[in-house]
């Protein structure tokens, strides 16, 4: 039957007015049931989004297709948090240092499936209504839903953590919800979004995404502080125990309210998830070896090819496992601080980026583990191959006065040399084309007789094996390179405050770029503390390219346009690319069930379980039984 729509209620938030505007068409599916809006037309009530096309899963799906729903519960899993230690239990602002995994405790208004690039399922929403004119979307809260300490989930809530979230939250949201107008509590359970724009396509979807946090709790108090209180979330986790700066334990709340939901059945089996922290990689391995660590991503090559000679592996008890990546591979880089006058000039960084001997890495640290990441994009249809396309020439023939004429001229992925003498040489001839020369064996401007040094800031000796073949060979240049290497804290703080030379970051992607862009490359984010453009980019094209990108209103049009985009970034030469693997590599004790195969798009953590009768084994002969 038709279900009336609220009218609005005294509960708003205005947003800032939004700077761009979407297009697009949002698909949705789900059920029959329709309201009525405001304008008294029929919009239906449905189960889920898409970002393009419907909802893999109808109404009424009983749980995600790759989990195991009949999964045992219990167990524990231990890994290590690497890197220094914590001081916040609040992940969401920009002071402190978040504890590891802490985001577990909240639930958003809608759920991702793991196995379709872009679906997002009733999770705290049961119902969502998506506006023809695509100017609003309305959810419907699940009656049930409840924070951990009892208190019901309210549409109040939702208006206030969007509003704490944008105004007192880490930069990300406030690019992340640039584009919503107003939020509205319309009743009790039900929650308004205006949009700046009528034509959004994501937009619907990454406000499903939203954290929802308890007004009750956090009204009075400073969200902008860190804190190591256990707070309260609505999710399949809470806080159980924090040891500050050396554990935090998060424990399965037993009676929690979404157990028998579709989207978590089969989900969140495991009883207490523990975080060690460890300074150093390889006390953390040595840990794992001991069986004080279940669990560990295992990024480095060389253990990966070398070091499982241990008794327990041996037999058996341990595990390698390799999981495809679903996802484009993440850009590592070193990057540049372009607010620096060292990196002003882009044939300077050409020539810093030449002098990452990639081959040489490969085969004498890496077991040619890893292929060379070139794109922004890498591994996706995405990614800027050859010459620009006629539909990519449309798109950067405005801006033809403002781009390196390679930009139009040379194919990707770009032609240098591959041996390392000859990147040396063209490497060398870039600098003296910026003005550079050798005195006394540096590398100096000739003008001012400033010479060319950079400082690469560490915060995990596990880098320093990449960094110095690289200042080795920058010393041949004449250039002077030093590595710093300073604890988790001040490393956050001096990123927070620019201060630093080049810095290791990672550009994740997913196959649906978005507004998530803006805060990695457009100008209103080169200055914003804590934001992901670390670079400090400001740049009108790539400015103008994210714009059109996020407005994209087909998949034809946003892959030219990331390609463009992509095309452009590489030839400004804002980072030094590393590498990749294409897959996530896990070592774990065998104590664990997991769904095979793994969902398309990504690992599920959330889908693991502990196997009784394995575990109980492993305990034995860990306590010499």
């Amino acid at each position: 039957m038709p279900i009336p729509s609220r009218r609005p209620a005294a509960v708003t938030l205005f947003a800032r007015p939004a700077a761009i505007l979407l297009a697009g068409l949002l698909s949705l599916s789900g059920l029959p049931a329709v309201a009525q809006s405001p304008a008294d037309e029929e919009v239906a009530t449905v189960h889920g989004l898409a970002l393009y096309g419907e909802p893999g899963l109808p109404a009424g799906f009983e749980h995600f297709p790759y989990v195991n729903p009949e999964a045992p519960r219990g167990g524990t899993l231990t890994q290590a948090a690497v890197g220094g230690s914590f001081d916040s239990t609040n992940p969401f602002i920009i002071r402190g240092t978040p504890a590891a995994g802490v985001s577990r405790i909240y639930d958003t208004l809608l759920e991702g499936n793991p196995d379709e690039p872009f679906s997002l399922y009733g999770l705290l929403a049961e119902g969502i209504r998506l506006d023809p004119e695509r100017e609003w979307i309305e959810f419907d809260l699940r009656p049930e839903a409840r924070f951990h300490d009892g208190e019901p989930v309210t549409a109040e809530d939702v208006v206030f953590s969007f509003s704490l979230l944008t105004e007192q939250g880490n930069p990300f949201y406030g690019a992340y919800y640039a584009d919503v107008e107003s939020v509205t509590a319309l009743d009790e359970d039900t929650v308004r979004f205006d949009f700046a724009s009528s034509h959004s396509r994501e937009l619907p979807l990454i406000v499903g995404q939203l954290p929802v946090l308890p007004k009750h709790y956090w009204e009075g108090r400073d969200f902008s502080s860190p804190t190591l209180d256990a707070h309260p979330g609505s999710g399949p986790y809470r806080i159980a125990e924090v040891d500050p700066g050396r554990r935090i334990v998060y424990a399965r709340v037993e009676e929690y309210w979404g157990r028998d939901l579709a989207a978590k059945r089969g989900r969140h089996n495991i009883d207490r998830l523990i975080y060690d922290y460890y300074r150093d990689r390889d006390i953390a391995w040595e840990a794992f070896k001991a069986g004080i660590l279940d669990y560990r991503v295992d990024a480095r090559a060389a253990t990966w090819a070398t070091g499982y000679d241990f008794p327990a592996f041996e037999e058996g008890l341990v595990k390698k496992v390799s999981v495809p990546d679903g996802q484009p591979a993440p850009m590592q880089a070193f990057i540049f601080n372009l607010r620096k006058e060292t990196f002003q000039d882009p044939r300077v960084r050409e020539a810093l980026a030449l002098t990452f001997d990639f081959p040489w890495l490969n085969a004498n640290i890496f077991y040619d583990a890893y292929r060379r990441t070139e794109s922004f994009f890498q591994n996706s249809e995405m990614a800027a191959e050859g010459l620009p396309s006629d539909a990519e020439l449309e798109v950067l023939e405005p801006w033809r006065d403002a781009l390196p004429d390679d930009v139009f001229s040379e194919p990707l992925p770009m032609d240098h040399p591959e041996t390392l003498r000859e990147r040396l040489r063209l490497a060398l001839d870039l600098l003296r084309e910026a003005g550079f020369e050798v005195r006394d064996g540096g590398l100096v401007d000739a003008d001012s007789g400033r010479p060319l040094e950079l400082e690469v800031l560490l915060y995990d000796t596990g880098m320093e094996r990449v960094v110095q073949p690289m200042l080795r060979n920058m010393a041949r240049l004449g250039i002077r390179g030093t590595i710093r290497i300073v604890d988790i804290n001040q490393y956050l703080n001096r990123l927070r405050s620019f201060d630093f030379d080049m810095v290791v970051g990672q550009f994740p992607q997913s196959n649906n770029p978005g507004n998530e862009q803006r805060e990695f490359w457009t100008s209103d984010y080169a200055e914003v503390p804590q934001s992901r453009n670390l670079m400090g980019l400001a740049d009108p094209v790539v400015d103008d390219l994210v714009d059109r990108l996020i407005r994209a209103d087909s998949r034809d049009t946003l892959n030219t346009l990331t390609r463009a985009l992509d095309r452009v970034l590489r030839h400004r030469f804002i980072v030094i690319p590393h590498y990749h693997s294409g897959e996530t590599r896990l070592a774990v004790w065998d104590k664990f069930g997991w769904p095979e195969p793994s969902p398309e798009y990504g690992m599920d953590l959330e889908a693991w379980w502990v196997d009784p009768e394995r575990a109980a084994t492993i305990e034995r002969r860990q306590q010499g039984g």
